[in-house]
């Protein structure tokens, strides 16, 4: 009887050290629970080594929140964004969706914010580093068939003439004979228009034709394909001067300290002017400057 017992022992170690080796090779997969109680998650690429291993969901329990309320001068495109989410989350038709612009003006933001207002409702968001879109397969496998919505969120997107993952991420959108699964869509954030950098000597290939029809070189139509494949297309642009003082004056009064946006203005123009730069995040942290140093003083 003993040595039944110690055979069986031996048995439960080989299979949890064999549990144990095949997470670390094959990822361990996310749970149904997490999902219910987590909203956003990374993917976490295996490290280095011959392991194999493609990645895992990492949860993100204290993400950066947002609100939208928050987000001033660009209200046309949060209202495109606003509303493709809610078709999305609804099982209606919607597209993946690609916000570019100007740094600063609010497009990461945006995406945080579409999480914190619809995290209640079932979304939930997965966070891929341009560099791990190789493994762009292996995410949309580990959320299909999940009953949450998930955006793919792909911040600060732009790839070089020798990145590979762009293709991961062009197939993904459209053109694989598998789709991404129909609770995911992928939402990329840019500083430009065209994911892929345009040379000078590409332009030179465009020509027209005998009809008189403008036609586009090879490499440029190559370039044009992956942002073309984005449903929706959101551009956001920098701020004239009186939007500028507006969100220096929401976030003041969001701040409550009792300053009228008129006694702040020059000071608030002079650090706009001092970085070259009227935008949102230029607004926030002037007024984080500006509040911490009046803490500070009076705290003397």
């Amino acid at each position: 009887m003993s040595e039944r017992r110690s055979i069986l022992q031996r048995l439960r170690r080989i299979l949890e050290l064999t549990e144990r080796l095949l997470e670390e090779r094959i990822g361990s997969p996310a749970s149904a629970d997490v999902f219910r109680e987590t909203m956003a998650f990374r993917w976490v690429a295996s490290g280095s080594g011959s392991s194999g291993a493609p990645g895992r969901l990492q949860p993100v329990p204290d993400y950066s929140r947002f609100e939208l309320d928050d987000l001033i001068g660009v209200e046309p495109a949060i209202e495109h964004l606003i509303r493709n989410t809610e078709q999305f989350l609804a099982g209606h038709p919607s597209n993946h969706v690609l916000l570019y612009g100007e740094r600063g003006t609010g497009k990461s933001s945006a995406v945080r914010g579409l999480l914190s207002r619809y995290g209640e409702k079932g979304l939930r968001m997965v966070e891929v580093r341009r560099d791990d879109l190789l493994h762009l397969p292996d995410v949309l496998g580990a959320l299909r068939g999940a009953p949450q919505r998930f955006l793919l969120f792909c911040d600060d997107l732009s790839f070089g003439d020798g990145d590979s993952g762009y293709r991961e991420l062009k197939a993904a959108l459209e053109g694989s004979l598998e789709g991404p699964p129909a609770n995911v869509r992928i939402i990329a954030t840019s500083n430009r228009r065209h994911l892929l950098p345009e040379r000078h000597h590409e332009n030179q290939q465009i020509r027209v034709d005998e009809q008189g029809e403008l036609r586009l070189g090879e490499a440029i139509d190559e370039k044009l394909a992956l942002s073309d494949r984005f449903g929706l297309v959101l551009g956001f642009f920098g701020f004239d001067q009186a939007t500028y003082l507006r969100i220096v004056a929401h976030h003041l009064d969001r701040e409550g300290v009792g300053v009228r946006p008129e006694e702040v203005r020059e000071e608030a123009l002079r650090w706009a002017l001092d970085r070259s730069s009227r935008s949102g995040r230029t607004a926030r942290q002037f007024v984080d400057d500006f509040v911490g140093k009046r803490a500070l003083e009076a705290g003397r």
